[in-house]
């Protein structure tokens, strides 16, 4: 296989909400996000007394990257395929991506800010949260819906309403929600609570899988005020971890063989040894914790039930099996800072050939998008044309003409720190309080 045959499916990028995603959702009346200046010219989003920003890092595509940093943004100053689904699949053409799975921004990746919502309105929080899903479904992803894989939020704050919206957007043919690493660290009820089963039961029954994102329950800490920035996002993928090593001993997983949660935007390297240490953990200390996987073993259960994904990860792929192939997908995290744009097809065959002796082809394609389309029950390969319609080079083809250029916004947005100084944890904590 050469780079131009592989197919690419994501299932971990972004959108950057458009300003009028509520238009025909929900009438003007109805308290609802919206967009403002501020007086230092940035554009946000307020909904009652809530504010969210879209940070430099959330949409840094196509600026060069001596300019990223974590300072407020307005449309203008990022790149038209964040928000605007035309101009997306532009750029996922010239970066040879077929398909994408698209987690929100201003709501945050598990869709907190409807539960922080909820704690004060929850019919406004719930009524807003489906029109966001309509949105994302009939509009964003309908646009091209060969090219866009689903997601949906759900009301954490209520279980059976959360099963009743599960159901709704199942109907409408999606088959991904959004849900917090570890709901406990964002005040929902622990993953080992009871109440969460009928949650579980009816993913489980529907075949949905939930999505969780690193950083949306449990938050990996800043090493030190003064440790460059680097510390903390080299440590962000494998934060994850933590909660990795949670949802394995989840129940459920034994009740339900259909019950798939991902672990979105977490690398796959470290995998192997968190296995074989969950594995020594039950056999060495079983006698004493009390904990059973019935008969299997930990590393079992992971297998089975948690899908993963990667970018760039020469490690992983190395000890692909250990880690479990059967659940290896891949991401761009576009538009944010880790995006390889447009050069993903470069990164991820630099990381393909890195493997001592090579990957045979069929493990290729199942790694590149045969995993995605089947966890997540996506047809769009065989409706866009079949697999040599959707490969890389097919793509590029179609990108031609698409500008790639990086345009310099020096000046536009200060960063609040001296260029060439090493940019601390301290530096971009200001940032976002400022």
């Amino acid at each position: 296989m050469k780079m131009e045959d592989i197919v690419i499916v994501s299932v971990d990028d972004h959108v950057v909400e458009p300003p009028d995603m509520f238009k025909g959702h929900l009438p003007e009346s109805v308290e609802q996000p919206r967009v403002v200046e501020t007086d230092e010219g940035a554009e946000i989003w307020v909904w009652g007394d809530t504010k969210s920003i879209n940070i430099g890092l959330n949409a840094v595509v196509g600026r060069p990257k001596n300019e990223w940093g974590m300072e407020p943004m307005r449309f203008d100053q990022v790149r038209k395929a964040t928000y605007d689904v035309d101009a997306r699949v532009d750029d996922m053409n010239v970066n040879g991506v077929f398909a994408s799975l698209c987690f929100g921004t201003f709501v945050k990746f598990a869709g907190k800010l409807f539960t922080d919502r909820a704690a004060s309105d929850p019919k406004n929080a719930h009524r807003v949260l489906q029109a966001y899903n309509d949105w994302h479904i009939d509009e964003w992803c309908a646009a091209h819906p060969t090219r866009f894989i689903p997601l949906a939020n759900i009301p954490q704050w209520d279980v059976d309403l959360a099963v009743e919206e599960v159901k709704r957007v199942e109907a409408k043919g999606c088959h991904a929600i959004t849900f917090p690493d570890n709901p406990a660290a964002v005040g929902l009820p622990s993953l080992h609570d009871e109440s969460w089963e009928p949650l579980w039961k009816i993913c489980n029954d529907l075949r949905v899988v939930i999505n969780c994102h690193i950083g949306t329950g449990y938050q990996p800490p800043y090493p030190s005020m003064a440790s460059p920035i680097e510390a903390w996002i080299t440590g962000m993928p494998i934060s994850i971890a933590n909660s990795a090593a949670d949802w394995i001993t989840l129940e459920a997983f034994q009740r339900y063989p259909d019950l798939k949660m991902a672990l979105s935007e977490g690398g796959i390297g470290w995998v192997p040894y968190l296995l074989e240490r969950a594995d020594f953990t039950n056999r060495h200390h079983g006698a004493w914790t009390n904990k059973s996987y019935g008969s299997k073993k930990p590393s079992e259960i992971f297998r089975e039930h948690v899908i993963t994904c990667f970018i760039e990860d020469d490690v992983g792929l190395a000890n692909r099996h250990l880690v479990g192939i059967d659940n290896i997908c891949l991401e761009v995290d576009y538009p944010h800072s880790d995006c390889l744009w447009p050069t993903m097809p470069e990164g991820l065959w630099r990381s393909l050939e890195s493997v001592p002796g090579g990957i045979p082809d069929a493990e290729i394609d199942q790694i590149c998008y045969g995993n995605a389309i089947r966890h997540y029950r996506f047809d769009g390969v065989d409706r866009f044309g079949g697999r040599e319609k959707c490969t890389v080079g097919a793509l590029r083809k179609l990108g031609e003409g698409v500008d790639v250029e990086p345009v310099s916004l020096k000046g536009a947005a200060p960063r609040g720190y001296a260029p060439g100084k090493v940019v601390t944890s301290e530096d971009i904590i200001g940032q976002l309080q400022r």
